[in-house]
């Protein structure tokens, strides 16, 4: 197939073209070991052709760009310097075109993904201010705004493993500072009330951009919070959806100012109920605890409505559901520790659910829960037997 899209390439032979690239494009779909088979013999050089040659066709510009997608998903190394340049001019000429601007951003991302240079090169093409206009021009298509809220998403990643320092804060700040991200991604999310998926996807994006303090406020201040509190409730039943949202409300809630807030608009009973309705879900009752340990952090107001809400309870109901899930069992001892260490009279209800003994069984079997779950008990005014592993004296640390 390579071959057949190859000699049609070398031929200039459109008429061809985009029979041999649906047919490529589908052998790369099906499985990574196609694609980096076709990578390894020379396939970039051939698509890229393809696009070169397509630049005038636009529906066979749409073609060669879903080929390139297909082809950089999880080989983000084939783009090069010329391929990136292609791809931010066709954004920005054919801005006006949903599916090529589709297509683009698809190829964008996967080249993004785990590619810090990448990255970086494409900042400085210019494609955060794509992004955001393009999610600003098609604000009506879910598939354009779900898929440029991705890319964003993936600007503000840190995940290459062969960049000791990478951008990922710095790109996060020019999305908001530079290119109104916040706003852009709030005001996106009302033309899409009942898209579940829409909604999540920007819900993950808002929590990757909480990086500041005043952030965090903006987010509040452009309406935000109802947002997420309202897409809490009504999207209840979709695992997804609140997994993000979660996540999103933890994220915004490092804010001090914003965690009363999130108190006040009545978020932390749709944790709760959160965590008790995905009780089997592991990342939701991690997230859930996470966010109610945010929530309950130097707050002493706020760790009396939780408890009124059975947030104790709901913590202590997720570690017994998963007692193998670290996660689970870490953020359920810290919110358990934040909930009682300024306000002592809650130790001894939650004693009564039971806490002592889940506690004392995750610290057994997870050793990275040993520190917080001691906290835990310590606070909970239990005996806690603190190892002493070295003083200085009486000959050398226990091996």
């Amino acid at each position: 197939t390579l071959e057949a899209l190859g000699s049609a390439v070398a031929g200039s032979d459109t008429a061809a073209l985009p029979e041999q690239l649906s047919a490529f494009a589908a052998q790369c779909r099906e499985q990574l070991a196609f694609r980096y088979l076709a990578g390894q013999n020379g396939a970039y050089p051939v698509v890229f052709s393809a696009c070169q040659l397509a630049a005038g066709d636009r529906d066979l510009l749409l073609q060669a760009f879903s080929t390139l997608s297909a082809l950089l998903d999880g080989q983000p190394d084939l783009l090069d310097a010329a391929g990136q340049e292609l791809l931010l001019r066709a954004l920005r000429e054919r801005r006006e075109d949903a599916e090529v601007t589709l297509a683009g951003l698809r190829c964008v991302r996967h080249a993004c993904l785990k590619h810090e240079q990448n990255r970086q090169d494409f900042v400085k093409g210019g494609i955060l201010a794509l992004l955001t206009g393009a999610i600003v021009q098609h604000g009506h298509n879910a598939d354009v705004v779900r898929t440029a809220a991705s890319a964003l998403r993936v600007m503000t990643f840190d995940d290459d493993i062969r960049v000791p320092f990478g951008h990922a804060h710095d790109h996060a700040k020019m999305i908001v500072l530079e290119n109104d991200g916040l706003r852009v991604l709030i005001e996106a999310a009302k033309a899409f009330t009942d898209n579940a998926g829409v909604l999540s996807e920007l819900c993950a994006t808002l929590s990757r951009l909480s990086v500041r303090n005043e952030f965090c406020q903006e987010i509040v201040d452009l309406g935000g919070l109802n947002f997420m509190v309202t897409l809490l409730a009504d999207c209840m039943e979709h695992p997804d959806v609140v997994k993000q949202v979660l996540s999103a409300i933890r994220a915004v809630a490092g804010n001090d100012d914003v965690k009363d807030a999130i108190v006040d608009a009545g978020a932390t009973d749709l944790i709760v109920l959160a965590i008790s309705h995905h009780l089997g879900n592991p990342q939701i009752c991690e997230q859930g605890c996470a966010a109610l340990c945010v929530l309950a952090l130097r707050k002493p107001e706020h760790c009396g409505v939780i408890m009124e809400g059975g947030g104790a309870l709901a913590a202590l109901q997720a570690m017994k559901a998963h007692p193998r899930e670290v996660a689970v069992q870490k953020q359920a001892c810290m919110l358990i520790r934040n909930l009682v260490s300024r306000s002592r009279d809650f130790s001894q209800p939650i004693l009564d659910m039971g806490a002592e003994n889940l506690i004392t069984e995750a610290r057994a079997a997870h050793r990275d829960c040993d520190d917080v779950a001691r906290a835990a008990l310590r606070d909970l005014g239990c005996k806690v037997e603190l190892r002493e592993l070295w003083t200085g004296q009486k000959g050398s640390l226990a091996q």
